[in-house]
């Protein structure tokens, strides 16, 4: 007799976590159209759109627009990763600011659980 758990708790997993990573996804994209709004950002559907969310971040921040190379730098082997955890800090650190927020706050985006908590705060906070 062959065992078919392994297989489908595997494909079931990966279903969860899809959905979970879905959810997570409109939450943030949600969030940043939040953001746009409150900081009288256009274009705040870019939110939905990968990379072009990243744009929008740095719209929000009111930086350059280049910084979204420094997040694209991730697919650098070891050293883009630290570039992209930098500039991603440093965009948070901004958007926080211009949303009347404390800067440190980015930093509380890197503990699981709680970044979702300050990205709501952020975004639909009075």
């Amino acid at each position: 007799m062959e065992n078919y758990g392994s297989p489908l708790a595997a494909l079931l997993g990966s279903g969860v976590s899809l959905v979970i990573g879905l959810a997570a996804y409109l939450y943030a994209a949600f969030a940043l159209w939040a953001m746009a709004k409150k900081t009288n950002t256009p274009n705040g559907w870019l939110g939905f759109i990968p990379i072009a969310n990243v744009y929008l971040m740095t719209q929000i921040a009111k930086i350059p627009w280049w910084w979204t190379l420094c997040v694209v730098a991730a697919v650098i082997p070891v050293l883009g990763g630290l570039i992209m955890l930098a500039a991603m800090i440093y965009i948070w650190w901004r958007i926080a600011e211009n949303l009347g927020r404390p800067g440190w706050w980015s930093l509380l985006l890197l503990v699981p659980v709680v970044n979702l908590v300050i990205i709501g705060i952020m975004a639909w906070g009075k």
